[in-house]
């Protein structure tokens, strides 16, 4: 019991049983899934945990990124969001060319994803350059792009909302054809695999974990500790590109001031709810996926239960609050101490 208590994982899945246990307690419907029809005919599943599938995958994604950024640089991106809006402003300028409702796309969506992650990884290597290289604090770093990015996605569309007619551009938020289950969950699924292949088969976690750990010391080794803080940004980029199409997808356009408004803390909460440190070092890939599943949990059983839409953060953040809290390694350890001694006195008085 005590190697599970320090186990990094088990703070996330700890708080994944107790939001089933609170509403298997409250409400057992939460936990039901139909099977319906869309408007096309095609099979869908509904219900609040594919909600939580669904809208928790683009968090996931994200917290690939954002758990990388954290181990190397010590810090967090909280240009997410504005990142976001630019990469999805950029697949419709693609998509729609200059006609802003155009009945045809002037271009494969493929095309426009592919531009879309050339430019957020751009943006990515432009926060990345200034805390790698200029040694600036992440945070104060990616506050640029947080500030200019919603303008800088309205201006790349001049300020007018381009709206995608194709029915197979919504596949990507939505369903696919004869797939009941919502796209996302599959491009995440696509994303751990890859991550977790990228993690096994080359040695980007140790160089990423030990330029966080120490930077002198990496650089020591052998090591570029700029490089691999710059290279971290740049995966984030990526996931940033991902996160966005399935975010314009969902509705064929975009709102350049409510797009991903405040998914970056989202992010940061799912790594924090992980385990890892937010101040650099060594990290668990597993722990930050299931925190982002368990952020969404939280999200939509607040909604569930007629939580408001302004009082929404305040609920959230006490109860993130007591789980990062938890999950800390001083908490753990001391949960581990207590354990031993329970199980001394129990083993002492059954003697």
């Amino acid at each position: 019991m005590s190697k599970i208590f320090r186990n990094q994982i088990f703070i996330p899945i700890a708080a994944l049983l107790l939001l089933a246990v609170f509403n298997l307690i409250m409400d057992p419907s939460f936990f039901k899934i139909t099977l319906g029809y869309n408007s096309a005919g095609d099979p869908v599943l509904s219900g609040y945990l594919m909600t939580i599938l669904d809208y928790g995958s683009e968090l996931a994604i994200l917290a690939i990124g954002m758990t990388l950024v954290t181990a190397a640089s010590g810090g967090q991106d909280i240009s997410v969001g504005a990142a976001i809006a630019i990469s999805g402003s950029v697949v419709l300028r693609v998509l729609c060319g200059r006609d802003h409702h155009a009945e045809t796309m002037q271009a494969p969506i493929i095309v426009a994803f592919l531009i879309s992650c050339v430019v957020a990884m751009i943006f990515g290597a432009f926060n990345g350059t200034l805390v790698a290289f200029f040694k600036i604090q992440p945070m104060v770093a990616t506050l640029i792009l947080f500030t200019a990015g919603r303008s800088i996605a309205a201006w790349i569309n001049n300020n007018e909302l381009p709206i995608v007619n194709e029915v197979s551009f919504s596949y990507f938020g939505g369903f696919i054809p004869g797939i009941p289950i919502p796209t996302p969950f599959f491009i995440a699924a696509a994303c751990v695999v890859v991550i977790f292949l990228v993690l096994k088969f080359t040695n980007l976690g140790l160089y990423t974990q030990t330029v966080g750990i120490n930077e002198s010391s990496s650089r020591l080794n052998g090591l570029n500790p700029e490089f691999i803080k710059f290279l971290s940004f740049v995966i984030l980029g990526l996931c940033v590109a991902v996160a966005a199409l399935i975010k314009v997808s969902r509705l064929s356009t975009i709102n350049y001031s409510v797009i991903a408004k405040d998914i970056e803390m989202d992010a940061i909460l799912a790594v924090a709810l992980g385990g890892n440190a937010l101040s650099g070092g060594k990290f668990n890939m597993t722990a930050s996926i299931l925190g982002a599943y368990v952020i969404q949990f939280l999200t939509t059983t607040l909604y569930k239960f007629n939580v408001s839409a302004d009082a929404l953060p305040a609920y959230k953040a006490v109860v993130v609050i007591l789980l990062v809290v938890f999950s800390a390694p001083v908490v753990r350890e001391f949960l581990s101490t207590q354990w031993k001694k329970i199980t001394k006195k129990g083993v002492a008085k059954n003697a």
